[in-house]
């Protein structure tokens, strides 16, 4: 049973649902090659073929991560861990690349991070007025009353024409409410990245997965971007199955060539780079030269090298996972799915285990 602080029943224990406490069932495919399948997908005006979109945080997503994830396809949130000016100067910079050799071509899908407090109308106005085109309200519980005043202040003072992610949220409750108060496409995960601790420190979350799926039976249809504990393009897979429009990855893309920070050699001379939690203690002293309670870690990672080929294998898995479905598009895909639940014993088999020992 459940209970609230003063002792009293409020109701029985949900069971939930994780990327690993599922599959989805092969079905018959009449697909003989990944490239019939269509990716294609919509982010408000914009047009995308590959679901997937880089995580603001400062060790993911900067220039060269933008620009990677735009050639490929997909899109990639500017961090707001700056000052507005970096900020500022960063989606000028990303805007003259993206814009060079295009004549009468509408501007590119520049996303960028900002606040709920603060100086976040200030950063807003200065990054559209450099380019960008989408504004992620970026806040670790975004089911809040200071994302509600800065939805409906963001949609009176940029307008109409600028598109605002919102997020996070964990529940169809705070899905349906960041829609009302303004947000056109919807961040739902919390407490599922893998560096992320905010379930330990706080002991709130859901499983990303079944967040996605209330959220899913909504009958709003701003766009569902799932965002958390998504390791593998077969989580990617899961999360598109169970409604998501996009998802949103951090470690996946971290680490590789277009990954803000410098490549160093670790004791054992293989090559690494940072990656950390916007929560993390050792991010918020870099940006706010303090720290409050941390809902984050930061480690080290292998250097994965070129992003391009991480994409290439993330649009492949992608594909691949559709076409076990036998659809060709991912509309087709969401009504043609069906999970199982698997057992711990299947989640086991279920991963590469030539090498584990019993």
């Amino acid at each position: 049973m459940i209970v609230d602080a003063e002792g009293e029943v409020v109701g029985k224990f949900r069971r939930t649902v994780s990327f690993d406490d599922v599959l989805l069932v092969p079905q018959y495919s009449d697909i003989e090659s990944r490239s019939e399948v269509d990716l294609n997908c919509w982010l408000g005006d914009w047009e995308f073929n590959l679901p997937v979109i880089s995580s603001p945080m400062d060790t993911v997503t900067e220039v060269d991560m933008a620009e990677a994830m735009h050639e490929a396809g997909g899109a990639g949130v500017v961090h707001r861990y700056n000052s507005i000016d970096q900020q500022q100067r960063l989606v000028e910079y990303l805007y003259s690349r993206l814009t060079v050799g295009y004549v009468d071509e509408p501007d590119p899908p520049i996303a960028c991070a900002i606040g709920a407090t603060g100086d976040y109308l200030e950063r807003a106005y200065a990054v559209v007025a450099s380019g960008a085109k989408i504004l992620c309200v970026d806040v670790a519980h975004g089911h809040h009353v200071l994302m509600k005043n800065a939805l409906e202040e963001l949609r009176k003072k940029v307008g109409s024409g600028i598109h605002l992610m919102a997020g996070n949220v964990a529940t169809r409750e705070g899905y349906e409410d960041l829609v009302r108060w303004g947000a056109d496409s919807v961040r739902v995960g919390i407490g599922g990245g893998s560096i992320c601790s905010t379930r330990l420190v706080s002991g709130h979350g859901i499983p990303t997965l079944q967040s996605v799926l209330d959220c899913a039976q909504s009958e709003l249809d701003a766009p569902i971007i799932a965002d958390g504990g998504i390791r593998t393009t077969g989580d990617m897979v899961k999360a598109l199955a169970a409604g998501a429009d996009f998802v949103m990855v951090g470690s996946m893309l971290a680490g590789t060539d277009a990954s803000p920070g410098d490549t160093f050699i670790g004791k054992d001379k293989k090559k690494y780079k940072v990656y950390r939690g916007m929560a993390s203690r050792d991010a918020q002293t870099d940006w706010r030269g303090k720290s409050s309670t941390p809902e984050g870690v930061s480690t080290t990672i292998p250097y994965k090298g070129s992003i391009v080929d991480t994409l290439k294998d993330i649009r492949g898995g992608i594909c691949s996972g559709l076409s076990y479905s036998g659809a060709r598009r991912i509309c087709d895909f969401r009504g043609k799915s069906r999970f199982v639940e698997q057992t711990a014993a299947g989640s086991r088999e279920s991963y590469t285990h030539i090498l584990v020992k019993e």
